[in-house]
């Protein structure tokens, strides 16, 4: 782990970087991970095939289908919570957030926060299984958190990533 962050962090990582599709998660959570020296967690790469196929179609996950990935990846914390992590993971309602952290201590959310127009032409930009036009659904679905550390998208990752860096040494 960097010696620096690792000083000021003073406790194993545990970090659940937030937000809807196409926010940056997945670019800020690696790049946290790989400047804590921590394992770098994709939940996208948790989905079921029947999950990634109905997104695919157009069609937004529900909870019934969210819940036994949000499981899977509660376990794969569970895991990895003695080594540290990074996830990347929408964990759009609180109900999704007390899946993922239940049973591990220490968890530090990180929300990503960015305006519909921003991510919606990012998301046109790249290519994924979540469509452009999802996009409603997620920000329909959203509970912003009253707590942990919320970062405008509007920045660069790497700054976004030494903002967190900063926030989570105080």
């Amino acid at each position: 782990m960097n010696l620096s962050a690792r000083n000021n962090y003073q406790t194993i990582p545990r970090i659940i970087v937030i937000g809807v599709s196409g926010c940056g998660k997945s670019t800020v959570a690696s790049l946290l991970a790989k400047s804590l020296e921590v394992s770098f967690i994709e939940a996208d790469e948790f989905h079921p095939k029947a999950n990634i196929h109905k997104m695919k179609s157009g069609t937004p996950l529900n909870d019934e289908d969210r819940k036994p990935w949000l499981d899977t990846l509660n376990s794969e914390l569970h895991k990895r919570s003695e080594t540290g992590f990074v996830l990347a993971c929408s964990a759009l309602k609180e109900q999704y957030r007390k899946l993922l952290s239940d049973g591990i201590w220490g968890i530090r959310w990180i929300y990503l926060d960015g305006s519909f127009d921003t991510i919606f032409k990012r998301m046109k930009e790249r290519e994924h299984f979540m469509k452009p036009e999802m996009l409603q659904s997620q920000f329909d679905a959203l509970e912003i958190p009253e707590y942990g550390i919320h970062c405008s998208i509007e920045y660069p990752p790497e700054e976004i990533v030494n903002q967190i860096l900063e926030q989570l040494s105080e």
